[in-house]
């Protein structure tokens, strides 16, 4: 595979920005190699500088669940822009945008659009302790929420040890906001929440763990999670910037029909524009200015292009059996791949919800914590992720990291890729 051009390309932009990237795990750091410059992407697929053509399942981490350059989502962007990019004032694409989504899910009231996933998060922690009165969080090893200060934290080594800092300029004092507790431990959990009953304004998870592998937690710790955080007047805030929209129109809240007190959201709700936001009832959000004392603004929240292509993003999805085929077109994907690893006996699994899949090396057919991902085995996602590429398949350069199946995907993109995959933990495991 000629990738001379991305080489290139890699080595000028180490010498302005740091790592050669403006987000790290575009660095190939976990996988080795150059990282792959892209010129362009229609449909399933995706064209890099040297002119490789691969099958996409990345999907831009998630937002692109109708593919590249959309013909509904790009014809939207290209008539909003020629009005303008940017006015910093209200325009009647936020009210679009804002009535489509309320309409389409009962879990929420009002919604406040930003610019990210991380903004949003930021913005919904900065609610729940304005509205509680509280400032401590208790957030789950494994859930990634963004690069806020009081979320870059680890698990500390006691129960009701307080985070530790997992970046470099983030203040202690910050971290001491913060309690790091394991996924799907009901016990733990309980016995924190009665420590201090007083202290915590929020649980934040992502309800779906997909920033760490695919941590798929079960409905009786999630109803627990409501129902314990309901009892001590804590609010619940479900991090779907992953999960929304991705497993159904009203996410993972819709799914296991479970009501959090908070939603955030990324930028599936742009069409892949740079966009975020975070929804509520009408009570707690009548606490966010100018309605009431929770600051948060932003110039660039509703921009105009990124409403647009929302809007002609999200009424794809509502268009009857949209998930269900993407459904079924992932089960095709991850059972075809999984009968290979049975008839092979290979000790590595792929697990799906909707339309996100992940591989993880073990033997383990249900993982649902951080600590039960084998991070000695990453060797075999490089080796796995090398024939991919050389083969024509592009998929996140972590092994950490879960694919999107998109509806521009045909059953050939999916039969193609059973083939390569299968073929490639075969180089893997040989």
């Amino acid at each position: 595979m000629n990738t001379k051009q991305s080489e290139i390309l890699f080595e000028k932009a180490k010498t302005l920005m740091p790592g050669g990237v403006n987000s790290p795990v575009r660095a190939f750091k976990s996988v080795g190699g150059t990282p792959i410059f892209f010129q362009k992407g229609k449909g399933s697929k995706v064209t890099d500088v040297d002119d490789n053509e691969y099958i996409d399942f990345c999907n831009s981490w998630g937002p692109l669940i109708l593919g590249h350059c959309n013909p509904e989502v790009e014809n939207a962007i290209i008539e909003t822009v020629k009005n303008g990019t940017t006015f910093g004032a209200p325009t009647s694409l936020e009210n679009e945008l804002a009535e489509l989504i309320i309409s389409n899910h009962k879990f929420i009231e009002k919604i406040r659009f930003v610019s990210s996933g991380t903004e949003a998060v930021m913005s919904a922690l900065r609610l729940a302790r304005g509205v509680t009165g509280r400032s401590k969080i208790i957030k789950f090893e494994g859930c990634y929420h963004g690069h806020s200060d009081s979320l870059l934290v680890k698990a500390g080594s006691g129960l009701i040890t307080f985070g530790a800092s997992t970046s470099a300029g983030v203040p202690e004092a910050f971290a001491n906001e913060t309690i790091v507790l394991p996924l799907n431990d009901e016990e733990k959990l309980t016995q924190t929440l009665q420590q201090l009953p007083k202290d915590i304004a929020a649980v934040i998870i992502e309800p779906i763990p997909a920033n760490n592998g695919l941590l798929l937690q079960s409905k009786k710790f999630l109803t627990h999670l409501r129902e314990m955080c309901t009892q001590y007047g804590i609010l619940l805030i479900f991090d779907e910037v992953i999960s929304g929209f991705r497993v159904g129109f009203e996410g993972a809240a819709g799914l296991y029909e479970i009501q959090p007190d908070i939603i955030t959201f990324g930028k599936i709700i742009g069409g892949g524009m740079p966009v975020g936001a975070y929804a509520a009832s009408k009570e707690i959000m009548s606490n966010v200015s100018p309605d009431g004392p929770v600051y948060q603004a932003g110039t660039l929240s509703g921009n105009p292009v990124a409403m647009a292509a929302g809007i002609a993003q999200l009424k794809q999805c509502l268009t009857p059996y949209f998930y269900n085929i993407l459904q079924q077109k992932t089960d095709v994907l991850v059972d075809g791949i999984n009968k290979h690893i049975e008839n092979k006996g290979y000790d590595c699994h792929l697990f799906n919800i909707g339309s996100i899949f992940w591989i993880a090396f073990s033997k383990e057919k249900h993982i649902n914590s951080a600590d039960k991902i084998d991070s000695n085995k990453m060797t075999l996602f490089s080796k796995l992720h090398k024939y991919l590429l050389e083969n024509g398949i592009y998929i996140g350069p972590s092994g950490y990291e879960v694919g999107f199946v998109s509806s521009a995907h045909s059953m050939e993109d999916i039969n193609r890729t059973i083939e390569v995959f299968s073929k490639g933990l075969d180089v893997a495991f040989a």
